[in-house]
């Protein structure tokens, strides 16, 4: 069995990640003025991060598959550190763009290594709960980034928040170091092997629903501030405050995640039955003309089944890959977020043309297909 301190260390890894991720937004106007330049283009260290994950991932976990989990995982949490670090030492705004780039090859080193660690060492029975626990770093990460990085940079300057990230960076390391498990030897498995091509259609499909359901959940997340601003006559404070029940709701799901499965006949039913309530929360949230209190609880909904759907198809899809399995959660890490990119100007495009409900109807609509191919994968492999 695994060290219990595992993960501890393992979710203050992707924390670190996804707080680097997103804690740029109130970043932007201090880094420009740094870079002598906009903030519009400043938002360039956005893109060059995001890319640069997305592309990389399925390298990355191809590579962990052969080259073993302990070191990539090592040496990815070493390089996002000394990204950190270097990235507050850089002149200009192109340097700090490639050394983002850097950043996200980091993160797509570590996101699906770390998932297939736990695929790894926990018995299909506890994978769902271990993956919950290690997406709660990143949701307190994704949540609490925005917030904290802006308050160290009010007090002691924008450098600040990534010299943080990269010290917990170097404590995961650190702490990794001595309790990763050592990469064992991976003798040839042909039976199994022959078994995973023989899936590959249903893992696929797999892929495909995810990228539906959580790109589309999380692009409706991106609009929900913008339409309580809109619909309550909120301040960006009470904006802040009232979407942050989204992010309770996420670190809900994530903690009741290795509960979930005892409710469904397999854990499959509980990713279609949570992808679903998903897609009618933001249909609720965005669509319908309903109170503040039942908006805020059309959020925590949201969140809650987002909380515990994306774990429970992580332990899916980490299962189903067999010895392949840095390589398939690699490329689901891929395709979120390219469809969270695809996703959102379209939303944003009807959401402008047509109004709330059409971007609703949208994102719901792409939610429930992916909740549906969810089900035909689940019926097919049952």
């Amino acid at each position: 069995m695994p060290s219990p301190f595992l993960l501890p260390v393992l979710a203050l890894a992707v924390c670190m990640v996804g707080a680097a991720e997103f804690m740029l937004a109130p970043l932007l106007a201090p880094l420009a003025v740094a870079f002598a330049t906009t903030p519009a283009r400043a938002s360039g260290l956005v893109s060059a991060y995001a890319f640069s994950y997305a592309l990389a991932a399925p390298l990355m976990g191809w590579i962990s598959d052969r080259t073993g989990r302990r070191r990539v995982l090592i040496a990815a949490m070493l390089l996002f550190a000394l990204d950190g670090i270097a990235l507050t030492l850089v002149p200009t705004l192109q340097a700090a763009m490639a050394l983002r780039v850097l950043g996200g090859l980091a993160a797509a080193a570590t996101i699906p290594t770390i998932f297939a660690v736990i695929a790894d060492e926990f018995p299909p029975g506890k994978q769902t709960g271990a993956m919950g626990v290690v997406m709660l770093g990143m949701t307190v990460g994704i949540a609490a980034g925005p917030a904290v990085a802006g308050l160290l940079a009010g007090a002691w300057g924008w450098r600040a928040p990534f010299l943080v990230t990269a010290g917990g960076c170097l404590a995961a390391f650190t702490a990794g170091w001595r309790l990763l498990p050592r990469d064992r030897p991976r003798a040839p498995d042909i039976v199994r092997q022959n078994r995973d091509l023989d899936s590959k259609a249903g893992i696929l499909r797999l892929l495909a629903a995810k990228g539906a359901w959580n790109g589309s959940a999380v692009a409706g997340y991106v609009f929900a501030g913008e339409m309580l601003r809109l619909r309550y006559g909120f301040n960006v404070a009470s904006v802040g405050a009232a979407v942050s029940v989204f992010g309770l709701g996420l670190g809900i799901g994530n903690v009741c995640a290795g509960r979930a499965n005892r409710y469904g006949e397999r854990l499959e039913t509980v990713v279609v039955l949570a992808t679903v309530l998903v897609a009618a929360a933001m249909i609720a949230f965005m669509a319908a003309p309903i109170g503040l209190a039942a908006a805020l609880g059309c959020l925590l909904a949201w969140g809650t089944a987002l909380g515990v759907a994306a774990p429970a198809s992580t332990a899916i899809l980490a299962q189903r890959a067999g010895v392949h399995k840095g390589k398939v959660l690699a490329a689901s890490e891929s395709v979120n977020n390219l469809a969270v990119l695809m996703l959102m100007p379209v939303a944003a495009s009807a959401a402008a043309n047509y109004g709330g409900t059409s971007a609703a109807m949208l994102l719901g609509g792409v939610c429930l297909s992916g909740a549906a191919l969810s089900a035909t994968a689940r019926r097919k492999t049952a």
